[in-house]
């Protein structure tokens, strides 16, 4: 694998610097995140993914049904995204003045995680930044790691796990295995010597591919295989040959690497979702000849541990909710403290789906898309053309499926194939709204006051660790105690905080550079002092060592 030089020391943004475009986007993106996240201030977190509460009936069930639709899944992979982007804004600047940059984006993660766990465990369970922090570091795996090293990780890991009795380290190995993967595909060079000189990736993902297909067919031709086994092997089988002789086609091609990448991660984990929901919601189930003693009992098994998860999740939701709505402070702090343990295990799953995000991110800089955004309108018309009636369309075929689910389909197995199709559309319409929200920018009409947005998204990660702090005060029972008001409520209670906030974030950065906790990333970042208000002068920068 090829390995990008590092360059040698980094200074803060300044405001000249910036991409107006990226504020904008960032200020649309947190006011999606509120509308989302405000149910969650009065409903219990364990119940995220759940889909619309049971029960509601009018205005209120259409403001649910108007976010589930239009608004959850957008956001989060919108500021994924923007995110990819901050980061290779800062890598780009490092390069061109040849400064240092892994050391410093080390010590931003650092504190990105800091602020997350603070976040999580003192205001909101809901919290996303420790996710982009695992994520980031991900990244970094992708973009410089080393084999050597990262099959050592894997290794210890392993052993860890062997030795310690702790399984969650396995789940760490499987999520090195995959970011080494990744790094192959991204930075390798090999080629094989014969069938065309294929990419040695490409025809590795094609070769497994044709054997998971053959598997799947020998499945369904023998009795007694599970369904399971009957409908993933070939699925799965028939996603890495695609991706393998896509890799083939077009890994040639240097510079759209990465955002090919990305959208082939993104899309083979939920292809995978909605291919097996697909299956198990159309497909009846085949008629075996005879059921052995094995199967009869291994079903039973199955049963009871989904009945067992059922009501784990049922006592989670109960305590949760008892404990937010009516209890204290340091019973909700001690709530979260205790559930944190098992969100953070399972972050390197959710990363390898941030990674996909942050690359095409990153390509989007790295390609001067956002750097000259107003070169690039017609890329955007066609992403906002496409990307939203495919997106929401995806979204509303799958509320069809969710609350309409057909003769022989079984419960759940609908709500899978519903929730993968969602999942799969969240994409092309994140990408939709971003561009439309660009188009806006830059048109000559009156909706290019979205300007507005700008200082409210360079105040971010101040205004969204705000907005939980005014929203736990406000709706848990240690604060106001207005936990579980309507839908309609929420909504209203999402403008008069987004307003708010959009006004005193013009007036904080008409005499400031910076927000609060912004300045206090920064210096963490680049280990110095950035003067805050504005005119003051800047300290010298340290110098960071090479990587």
């Amino acid at each position: 694998m090829e390995h990008p030089t590092v360059p040698t020391e980094l200074t803060p943004v300044a405001n000249n610097e910036r991409i107006q475009a990226l504020d904008v986007v960032r200020g649309f993106a947190l006011i999606g995140i509120l509308m989302m996240n405000v149910e969650f201030f009065n409903r219990a977190t364990a119940d995220i993914g759940n889909g619309i509460p049971a029960g509601l009936t009018g205005a209120n069930f259409w403001v649910s049904y108007f976010v589930q639709y239009f608004v959850t899944g957008k956001f989060w992979t919108i500021f994924s995204l923007l995110f990819g982007m901050g980061f290779a804004v800062m890598l780009t600047r490092a390069e061109r003045a040849g400064r240092g940059f892994v050391v410093p984006y080390m010590r931003r993660i650092a504190a990105l995680a800091a602020f997350g766990i603070m976040h999580h465990i003192f205001l909101f369970a809901g919290d996303i930044l420790v996710s982009y922090s695992v994520a980031a570091v991900a990244l970094l795996i992708v973009l410089y790691g080393r084999a050597k090293w990262i099959l050592l990780a894997m290794a210890l890991c392993i052993a860890g796990g062997i030795v310690f009795d702790m399984k969650w380290l396995f789940g760490q190995a499987a999520g090195l295995a995959f970011f080494g993967v990744v790094a192959w595909w991204l930075r390798g060079e090999q080629r094989m010597k014969r069938f065309g000189k294929p990419p040695v990736i490409a025809f590795i993902l094609m070769l497994i591919g044709l054997l998971l297909m053959l598997g799947g067919a020998a499945a369904w031709a023998a009795p007694n295989v599970p369904k399971e086994a009957r409908i993933g092997l070939p699925i799965l089988g028939f996603a890495l040959f695609a991706l393998g002789f896509l890799t083939k086609r077009h890994h040639a091609d240097k510079p759209g690497r990465a955002w090919r990448l990305g959208v082939g991660i993104y899309c083979f984990s939920f292809f995978m979702m909605t291919a097996a929901g697909a299956s198990m919601y159309f497909l009846p189930e085949k008629p075996v000849a005879a059921v052995t003693k094995e199967q009869i009992k291994k079903e039973k098994e199955q049963t009871a541990e989904r009945e067992k998860m059922r009501k784990e999740r049922e006592e989670r939701v109960k305590k949760e909710t008892a404990v937010l709505s009516k209890g204290s402070y340091s019973e909700a702090v001690a709530l979260r403290a205790e559930a944190f343990p098992e969100q953070a295990a399972g972050e390197v799953g959710f990363a390898t789906i941030l990674v996909g995000m942050f690359l095409i991110g990153t390509w989007f800089v790295r390609s001067g898309v956002m750097e000259k955004a107003q070169a690039h309108l017609p890329l955007f018309r066609k992403l906002a053309l496409f990307g939203l009636p495919i997106g929401i369309g995806m979204g509303l075929i799958a509320s069809a499926i969710a609350t309409h689910p057909t003769p022989g389909s079984h419960g759940a197995d609908g709500f899978q194939f519903a929730m993968g199709l969602q999942m799969l559309g969240n994409l092309p319409a994140s990408l939709g709204y971003v561009s439309l929200v660009i188009l806006m920018l830059y048109s000559a009409s009156p909706l290019n006051k979205v300007s507005v947005l700008a200082p409210f998204g360079r105040m971010a990660l101040t205004n969204y660790l705000t907005q939980s702090l005014v929203a736990s005060t406000f709706f848990f029972g240690y604060g106001f105690g207005n936990w579980g008001i309507s839908r309609i409520d929420q909504m209203l209670f999402v403008v008069v905080l987004a307003a708010a906030q959009i006004v005193f974030s013009h007036v904080w950065l008409s005499r400031f550079r910076y927000g609060p906790v912004e300045w206090l990333w920064r210096a963490i970042t680049y280990w110095t002092i950035p003067p805050m208000r504005i005119g003051a002068s800047a300290p010298a920068a340290a110098v960071a060592k090479p990587a």
